[in-house]
């Protein structure tokens, strides 16, 4: 039950007439307010020279509504005064009527005014008799569903079972025959059928069931055990004497052959029918766990402590792989385009990784990440760790370790050499501005500007281990702002990547290699005050921080999508060659860039967000929202990776760059200089 207008867009548009007419009670309560604030100003002298206080039973009784009312909204059910109490205004009693058309009982409420009798009582008499029925409705409206949906699982179970016995007869005719009804699906006539063929396994493998408790209960006479030990559930192809193909005609063929297939005696399916079978029941069961949300919005404790814990944790891995996918697809377009990236980057000739070799790795951490999560729901499910939550809650830590460990591993194993060369990397951009800058640097600066939200999950999984919240899943500490420092920190994560690209433009700027670098750095420094406007809007929502955070936001991306489109890929030049492209180009189709520029304007908006709050929506968890989000910036730096290098090269090229500037040991002056 929902009330509210917070809670007008998670309501289901059909399903309007059974919630709670939330206003029209709001309405009531004003009225019975009003009559009262009357009542109380008619009771006043013509000059009083202090207004009296108003009567006791007045307050105490629009207290006592108030409070029922909010009681009631949040928890409905059978309460009962435990003592006798003169303030009492109202009981809640749960009667059980019989209802003959279902043949069982329904239980009903009805609220009991005490007080009804006194003057303005039948004005809260009206609204609580208008409550019990908003409740009435819809206790009997779920009720109704609730019915509805049973009776479609047992209808559903009906048509698996005849989906079953069809893909048996449709599939292996031969084993079929064998277990039939006159067989009473005896394992003895079976077992000379499969040696017989020799396949193996038993036809009747796609209903494997392994018994999971009473293992070798005789009890249980319908499990046999077959074929080397395995446990099956034989299945009755008696269903299929009591079936027929449901075929709705749609064309003046299909239904005359619907006529006369419908005059047919005996029993025949087809593949055909057997794969038109499958589909419809596939889209039943969809529908099915659609009409299951609706009727529960699958918002249950569990959900949501696994979404803000356990999802956190693993979402880290998915941004890795999302991000070495794309690295893997721009690898793969840079060599067949010919922009050579080894030279862009200084790779040691020879040691350079190719897009398959990328790919492997991705697709290894892939793997390992999907048996983390699907060891860590099978831990959830089984009862013997469910009571011990501790072993499961490691299992994402776990596997950091072991990414770090073979990331930071000193033997000439996983590409000892790219690990280094990648580690050298990082070192400088954390020491930034200490070390000349070059481009492998300031390129693995930007890609960290994509993953901010990686390092928040970092810092969460700090927090979340450290405080010993993985003991109990329990995230309050780091998720209701609670923690002063955690939520300092969580500023200055955001912060730290566009920090250290500033940096390195400071230091390329007083170096004296490219005068630009001034309006670089004061793009990067835009976005920091509008990263840290962004993160401090929700903890002050003050008119103040709402506009300096719009404000510095909407300059930040117009200014970080013009550096791309103009600085960084070098397009949008008018005199070009190539209008509003550039004058040499890679890529054959020329609207391939105006795509890519136009997806990085969209997805550069992305992030905006977060300044237009719509983080909440009615179909997802915000924890969900914020990985998509996260995604599409990796997704728009991958797209951004590829013209950033292609236009380094073409600038390689134009200048007859095919060798690197090696600098040299000493330096020296003219002899005439020295005197």
């Amino acid at each position: 039950m929902k009330f509210g207008k917070e809670f007008a867009s998670q309501m289901v548009p059909e399903w309007q007439e059974a919630y709670m007419n939330y206003n029209y009670l709001k309405t009531l309560l004003k009225e019975i307010l009003i009559f009262r604030q009357r009542q109380t100003r008619s009771s006043l002298p013509a000059y009083p020279l202090r207004p009296p206080p108003a009567k006791a039973t007045s307050l105490k009784r629009r207290a006592s509504l108030f409070r029922a009312f909010s009681g009631l909204t949040g928890r409905y059910g059978n309460t009962s005064p435990k003592e006798d109490n003169e303030d009492e205004v109202i009981l809640v009693n749960a009667m059980q009527k019989s209802d003959e058309e279902q043949g069982e009982d329904c239980r009903s409420y009805q609220t009991i005014f005490l007080r009804s009798a006194e003057e303005g009582g039948e004005f809260e008499l009206v609204f609580f008799k208008r409550l019990d029925f908003e409740f009435n409705k819809v206790i009997q409206f779920y009720r109704g569903k609730v019915e509805e949906v049973v009776q479609q699982a047992e209808e559903l179970n009906i048509q698996m079972d005849a989906l079953i016995a069809l893909r048996i007869k449709v599939n292996d005719p031969a084993a079929a025959a064998v277990v039939s009804p006159m067989t009473n699906n005896d394992p003895a006539s079976v077992s000379p059928f499969i040696n017989q063929r020799n396949t193996g396994s038993s036809p009747l493998e796609a209903i494997h069931e392994v018994e999971m408790s009473n293992h070798g209960n005789e009890k249980e006479p319908e499990k046999k055990r077959l074929n080397g030990g395995k446990d099956y559930k034989l299945a009755s192809l008696e269903v299929l004497n009591h079936i027929k193909i449901n075929a709705t005609p749609e064309t003046p063929r299909s239904t005359m052959r619907s006529v006369f297939n419908s005059t047919r005696s005996d029993l025949h399916f087809n593949k055909k029918e057997l794969r038109d079978a499958q589909e419809k029941l596939k889209k039943a069961f969809i529908e099915f766990h659609q009409k299951l949300r609706l009727l529960i919005l699958l918002k249950s404790e569990g959900r949501d402590a696994y979404m803000n814990t356990i999802f956190p944790l693993y979402s880290l891995f998915g941004f890795i792989v999302l991000h070495i996918l794309m690295y893997a697809g721009n690898l793969y377009y840079w060599t067949r385009y010919r922009v050579n990236y080894s030279f862009i980057f200084g790779f040691k000739a020879g040691t350079e990784l190719g897009f398959r070799e990328v790919l492997l790795l991705g697709s290894g951490l892939l793997v390992l990440t999907l048996a983390a999560i699907l060891s860590n729901l099978e831990m959830d499910i089984d009862p013997k760790t469910k009571g011990y939550k501790a072993i499961t809650e490691l299992l994402p830590l776990g596997l950091l370790i072991v990414v770090v460990l073979i990331t930071l591993c000193p033997f000439n194993i996983f590409y000892r050499s790219n690990r280094y060369f990648l580690l050298v990397c990082l070192w400088h951009c954390i020491c930034a501005p200490l070390y000349i800058v070059t481009l492998p640097d300031f390129f693995l600066g930007d890609q960290l500007t994509s993953q901010v939200q990686l390092l928040r999950n970092l810092e969460f999984y700090v927090c979340y281990y450290g405080w010993g919240d993985f003991k109990n899943r329990d995230a309050g500490t780091c998720e209701d702002g609670r923690s002063t420092i955690y939520r300092n920190i969580s500023i200055v994560i955001a912060v730290v990547p566009y920090w250290i690209r500033l940096l390195q433009c400071l230091r390329r700027l007083f170096e004296g290699q490219d005068s630009t670098q001034a309006l670089n750095g004061l793009k990067y420094f835009s976005t920091i005050v509008a990263v840290v406007a962004r993160t401090l809007d929700p903890l002050d929502a003050g008119v103040t921080i709402k506009i300096i955070s719009a404000t510095s936001s909407v300059i930040a991306t117009i200014f970080s999508t013009y550096w791309d489109l103009v600085k960084d890929w070098g397009l949008l030049c008018r005199n070009s060659e190539n209008p509003w492209l550039r004058d040499k180009l890679i890529l054959p189709n020329r609207s391939i860039y105006f795509v890519a520029m136009i997806l990085n304007v969209i997805l550069r908006l992305a992030w905006m967000q977060s300044v237009l709050d719509v983080y909440d929506t009615p179909f997802l968890h915000r924890k969900a929202v914020v990985t998509i989000v996260a995604c599409l910036e990796i997704i728009r730096r991958g797209i951004w990776n590829f013209f950033r290098l292609e236009n380094e090269h073409l600038n390689n090229v134009g200048k007859f760059r095919a060798v690197k500037s090696v600098p040299l040991p000493f330096s020296h002056e003219d002899g005439d200089k020295n005197l």
